[in-house]
């Protein structure tokens, strides 16, 4: 006795959105919605991880792209935010100690450009005030004493000694080369020839004395370089004082301004004694001084363009236009985009720097607030990754060049303060990422301990149709779009349930439904509409089809030439029309027929995946095959040698082949092979099977019943032609309208299938058969007929197995006791 298969009505195919459940006439009449739809769990975690201020707990936002992940964290940010406290700005300072390792200071949101300006106006004042205080009488006055107390002392010892030569008669000549002594005679100096004259005695005693006079002479010229430094240190001290004097009053204004900043009343005090030490580079031209200052330069003032940028203050982060914490995006989470780079200029072919050149990173900029990533860009940058796990991990921005970090360069460079590090750090990715972080990442779990795991749909009812129509009339109000009819909106969640697989959700991947919204609008201001109307939305969808249709159009197109050979009447044994999805981006997925084909024969108890021995089936289809291999043998030779060899194929596939969803369809195909009974090719099945042959689940399943519709209508409908599909399907139909009218004119058929038993019996219209009380199948149903099959096959494997006296033997045996 045959199950029997009720095709599905109309009502099945099609979940239509109630007008009733709509209480509106357009999306005008909507208020604005202040919440995101579908996503209460991730909305939570987001609540919790933005709240919660321990190390550790950062945010990662998973799900797919499209489902609102950055809108969802943007909204919730951009709420909390404003009511927080603007961070301190940071800006980087010359280290007048050690000039390659630049001091960070940290100053209240906003006095750090504050700061730049007046050391800006200090250089400039003082390119004025300490010209002006080298040139007044007084310090020329006390110069002048200095260098005339020095000259002063110099020449009296000179005298002296010049006073007591003349008194042993010897006289203190100056000469080009410096000073010599001659002996006197009568006032005169004598000449040589009149000194060798003199007696020995005399010339002895001469001689004596100049070498005394010479050794006091020398005791004198090596004290003048002592008093040369002795009138330099004075100089100095005087030069210092006047120096002093001329920056005091300017740096008591900033000290007093800056009296509650002890980093910054450090800074200015080493501002000061630099100043003082270098006070010479404020005393060339004016002019020219001036425009160095202001960033007007020669090539011959470069050098003292860099000896005023020592006083310049780079302010990396400036907070005095932030309202609460900063809120920062990093688009391209490159390394340098991420930690700050060190910058360089050329010049006379070397390359140099200093800490002006110092330029902030997103961290910088988001440091005291919240930094949002995209985590497959981010893992995409070298070393940016590992970056900033290491700058969360230490609660510091250490700005470092790669070449330096990885010892690619020994050139040397800067090394910048560190700067204290206090983000939230939001990374946006699929859920894949999340779970590979997860597992091969033990960084990852410290450091990013919140997940918000958006949902791929929400639930279908009417609370949230009228969710859905909010959105839409905000979207509408954002984007300037026109708004929408009430069928309008009813066909839009219509097709989101389509969108969502499953009759009774709809879809939260809201970059597709906004798209759809301006692809309908688009076609309402084509057909001059004042409201976007169903007509609008129809022909935004069919337009979406249309461009996506070349392949499946190719393919149709060869299977009505009969370049890929299916079938859509007749009969055939082991063959039938498995169906495939084609999934070619996002929404361009569509259905294909597919020829699948069985072959059996005597064997040792195996069936051959075609596929995967060429290395062109997946794992999940193999698995597929070795299921329905399972059910074969425990059904039908739990007691008996399984002495059956089978090949299965997908006829005329070029391509990878994955997925079990073909599994059912092979199990009938292998079915009728060993029945030697013929499928109806007028049906196309999809469903996967489980060893126990009940009809499982897939995916795709509108689609797939689609693909072979259009192929059916193309050839024309008979009214035989329908589609298998897995009972616990029917929930997720969503079918177009033309095969619904199909259906309702009795052209085209839909059968929910539980068992492989109700599906072959569908396919061959012969019974499958129940075992009776003995444990035997009825001879002529499906059943039967491969019990049969295999039992010959059995007896044939024996037969071969056994030696041939020994079948002689056995066969007097057999006649003996039939004479008997």
């Amino acid at each position: 006795m045959m199950a029997t298969v009720t095709p599905l009505s109309v009502d099945a195919l099609y979940r239509r959105c109630e007008l009733n459940q709509l209480p509106f006439e357009t999306t005008a009449e909507l208020p604005p919605l202040d919440e995101i739809i579908g996503q209460e769990r991730a909305v939570e975690a987001i609540q919790f991880g933005i709240g919660i201020h321990h190390d550790g707990f950062n945010l990662f936002a998973l799900g797919p792209n499209g489902t609102g992940k950055y809108t969802a964290v943007a909204q919730f940010l951009n709420q909390k935010a404003p009511t927080e406290t603007p961070p301190d700005d940071w800006c980087y300072v010359n280290n007048f100690d050690q000039t390659h390792k630049p001091q960070a200071l940290r100053l209240p949101g906003g006095q750090a450009t504050i700061l730049r300006d007046k050391m800006k106006r200090l250089i400039e004042d003082l390119l004025t005030i300490i010209p002006g205080a080298f040139d007044s009488d007084e310090y020329q006055a006390q110069q002048k004493t200095i260098e005339e107390e020095f000259k002063e002392r110099q020449t009296q010892a000179l005298e002296e000694l010049s006073e007591a030569a003349l008194t042993k008669h010897i006289a203190l000549i100056r000469t080009p080369s410096g000073f010599a002594f001659a002996p006197l005679k009568e006032g005169e100096v004598l000449k040589p020839e009149e000194f060798v004259k003199l007696p020995q005695q005399e010339q002895q005693i001469i001689e004596n004395e100049v070498k005394n006079l010479q050794e006091t002479l020398q005791r004198i010229m090596e004290q003048v370089p002592q008093w040369q430094r002795e009138r330099q240190n004075k100089l100095k001290q005087l030069n210092h004082e006047v120096a002093r004097y001329a920056i005091t009053p300017l740096l008591a204004e900033m000290r007093q301004t800056y009296a509650e900043q002890t980093a910054v009343l450090t800074y200015l005090d080493a501002v000061e004694k630099d100043i003082i030490e270098n006070f010479g580079q404020f005393l060339a031209d004016t002019e020219s001084a001036e425009s160095e200052a202001n960033g007007l330069h020669s090539d011959e003032g470069s050098s003292k363009k860099q000896t005023f940028q020592r006083y310049q203050v780079n302010v990396m982060v400036d907070h005095s236009e932030t309202q609460g914490a900063p809120v920062v995006y990093e688009d391209k989470p490159a390394y340098l985009n991420l930690m700050g780079r060190i910058e360089h200029f050329s010049q006379m072919g070397n390359l140099f720097t200093n800490f002006t050149l110092i330029k902030p990173g997103s961290l910088h900029r988001a440091n005291g607030g919240y930094l949002i990533l995209d985590c497959r860009r981010l893992l995409l940058e070298p070393y940016a990754w590992e970056a900033l796990k290491q700058a969360l991990r230490a609660k510091q921005i250490s700005i470092e060049s790669l070449g330096q970090l990885y010892s690619l360069v020994s050139t040397v460079t800067l090394e910048p303060e560190p700067i204290p590090l206090n983000v939230k750090v939001i990374l946006l990715g699929e859920r894949q990422l999340y779970y590979l972080l997860t597992q091969y990442d033990p960084d990852f779990g410290e450091l990013f301990k919140v997940a918000a795991d958006f949902e791929d749909q929400m639930a279908r009812d009417e609370g949230s149709h009228l969710a859905y129509a909010h959105l839409i009339g905000d979207l509408a109000r954002k984007e300037n779009l026109k708004h929408f009819q009430k069928t309008a909106v009813a066909r839009i969640i219509e097709h989101s349930a389509r969108l969502s697989g499953d009759a009774s959700k709809l879809t939260t991947h809201m970059q597709s439904i906004s798209d759809l919204l301006r692809e309908a609008d688009y076609w309402a201001e084509q057909d001059a509409h004042e409201l976007v109307t169903v007509v609008d939305v129809q022909k935004a969808l069919d337009a979406q089809l249309h461009r996506a249709g070349r392949i499946r159009e190719q393919i149709q197109e060869s299977m009505l030439r009969e370049t890929l050979l299916i079938d859509t009447d007749g009969a055939q044994v082991g063959q039938i029309n498995g169906l495939a999805v084609y999934s070619l981006g996002p929404q361009n997925s569509f259905g294909k027929p597919s020829r699948i084909t069985a072959r059996v024969r005597l064997g040792k108890g195996e069936v051959i995946d075609i596929e995967r021995q060429v290395e062109m089936g997946g794992p999940i289809h193999s698995k597929g095959v070795m299921i329905l291999a399972g059910f074969l043998g425990a059904r039908y030779a739990g007691e008996r040698p399984f002495s059956l060899s089978a090949t299965l194929v997908f006829e005329q596939s070029y391509g990878g082949i994955d997925g079990d969803s073909a599994s059912s369809a092979e199990l009938y195909a292998l079915l009728s092979a060993l029945a030697d009974v013929p499928i109806k090719q007028s049906l196309a099945v999809t469903g996967s099977v489980n060893q126990h042959g009940q009809v499982q689940a897939i995916g795709g399943v509108n689609e797939k019943i689609e693909g072979f519709f259009d192929l059916c209508t193309a050839r024309g409908l008979s009214g035989t032609q329908g589609v298998l599909i897995p009972q616990a399907n029917v929930r997720h139909l969503m079918l177009r309208q033309d095969v619904i009218e199909a259906v309702r004119a009795g052209q085209f058929a839909i059968y929910p299938i539980s068992h492989i038993d109700e599906g072959i019996e569908l396919l061959t219209g012969i019974p499958a058969g129940a075992l009776n009380n003995k444990g035997n199948y009825p001879p002529k149903s499906i059943n039967g007929r491969v019990t049969t099959r295999l039992i010959t096959f059995a007896e044939k494997q024996r037969a071969f197995a056994t030696p041939p006296a020994k079948q002689k033997k056995q066969e007097k045996r057999r006649e003996g006791a039939g004479n008997e």
